[in-house]
């Protein structure tokens, strides 16, 4: 019993820091396009896509831009919109 209580109770201690926080998106997976599409989008503006995945409900991606090199992003997974970019804990962009 004691071994279980330790394991529950590390598992509430990590859960939050599964998600950064920073951004949160309610959208729907039926509305979700596919993450694909959105790193093919990127591609094709230059985009080199590290890694993306889903964080708060929002895509995240890890990358480098054309104009300011390596960021993080978050997108709207339905409209592919560009909701927040940080760049080594500096804010570049978030939609107001």
């Amino acid at each position: 019993m004691r071994v279980t209580m330790m394991i529950m109770a590390a598992t509430l201690l990590a859960g939050p820091a599964l998600a950064t926080g920073k951004i949160k998106c309610n959208v729907a997976k039926t509305d979700m396009k596919p993450i694909e599409a959105l790193k093919a989008e990127l591609t094709k503006q230059g985009w080199t896509v590290a890694k993306a995945k889903v964080d708060g409900g929002c895509y995240e991606v890890y990358g480098v831009m054309p104009e300011t090199g390596r960021v993080e992003a978050y997108f709207d997974p339905a409209t592919f919109e560009k909701l927040y970019v940080e760049q080594r804990g500096k804010v570049l962009f978030k939609k107001g």
